[in-house]
């Protein structure tokens, strides 16, 4: 609406009344009303507490640069790339999630309601012999959870609200993002996602004139790794302190060595933008080959896991049945 030249008043008024969101109108009235007495759109949207600060940084941009449209534009262009990666993330860990847990159905299933209804026939057809040592075992364990499931239940629930409130504190999530760059396929990930997020930020906030420390500090928050996050912290002063942008990154230890060489090219090239748009490119392209290989590693591991599981409860079920057999009249004949 703006590049047509419509004022920002009256688009955000149009968006006001086309929003399909109450939330949404609610917010925009209040960034109206803002902007009526006076208060620049970025201050207005800020505000509100709900946008991200690069969103608001590039309003303050292009407020600045008088090419408020220009800037935007690139925004969108930003987010539709960083939602569509996010949207390959969440497809491409759907299917493994469902196995994961059809297999879990299954399993419990099988321990809880089959086994138990069968370990009276297993009496029956021990006899004077022993059952199979696997027979023993799920049986035991079997009795163990189904006599035990109305006091284990409540436990499991209370271990995993306290487990997953702890993981929302900062101590919490800051293991646990510790741990997650620490697995092998999965870390690599994180870091190549992390990379094409920070330099595409970058990129779009150099574009509308804010500074490189500035970008640095607002792009390095929106990062969604704390570990990664409190890494970076130290490279806009050191920055400010008149190190070079490349060697500022170096002390940050986390970004890969090729994504650094690149921006230190860019940099003494006078092409650091550019370079930034590059280097976010092929760390997409990375991500990518790195979330097919998480992928096609994770679905054989819980097929054969929860497969493992499963034949080992149909052996203690079967075992018995054999045996029994085996050693009947017929069993003993040559």
């Amino acid at each position: 609406m703006l590049r047509a030249g419509i004022p920002v008043l009256q688009s955000i008024n149009l968006l006001k009344t086309r929003s399909g969101s109450a939330n949404l109108r609610e917010v925009l009235v209040d960034v109206e009303e803002k902007i009526k007495s006076g208060v620049p759109p970025s201050e207005a949207f800020e505000a509100q507490g709900i946008f991200p600060k690069i969103y608001t940084a590039s309003l303050l941009s292009g407020e600045q640069s008088g090419a408020l449209d220009d800037v935007l534009l690139r925004f969108v262009d930003y987010l539709r790339r960083s939602v569509g990666v996010s949207r390959k993330l969440r497809g491409a860990l759907a299917y493994p999630a469902f196995l994961l847990a059809a297999s879990g159905l299954m399993i419990a299933f099988l321990t809880l309601y089959i086994v138990p209804r069968m370990s009276d026939l297993f009496q029956n057809l021990s006899g004077t012999r022993g059952l199979p040592t696997v027979t023993v075992i799920v049986l035991a364990i079997s009795h163990g959870v189904a006599g035990n499931f109305w006091w284990l239940a409540p436990l499991l629930l209370i271990v995993g609200g306290a487990l997953f409130f702890w993981l929302r504190t900062e101590s919490g999530t800051l293991m646990l993002h510790r741990f997650l760059l620490r697995i092998p396929v999965a870390g690599q990930l994180i870091r190549n996602m992390a990379t094409s997020q920070l330099t595409r930020s970058l990129s779009t906030l150099l574009s509308g004139g804010i500074t490189v420390p500035d970008s640095w500090e607002i792009a390095s928050q929106a990062l969604n790794n704390v570990e990664l996050r409190q890494r970076s912290q130290s490279v806009a002063h050191m920055i400010r302190e008149g190190r070079g942008f490349s060697e500022a990154l170096e002390q940050a230890n986390w970004l890969p060595e090729l994504a650094l060489d690149m921006i230190g090219i860019g940099e003494k090239s006078g092409s650091l933008r550019e370079m930034l748009d590059e280097v976010a490119a092929f760390y997409d392209a990375e991500a990518e080959v790195r979330l097919e290989q998480l992928t096609t590693l994770l679905e054989p591991l819980i097929l054969v896991f929860m497969a493992g599981i499963v034949v080992v409860i149909l052996l203690a079920i079967y075992l018995p049945i054999i045996q029994t057999i085996s050693s009947g009249p017929m069993g003993g004949r040559k």
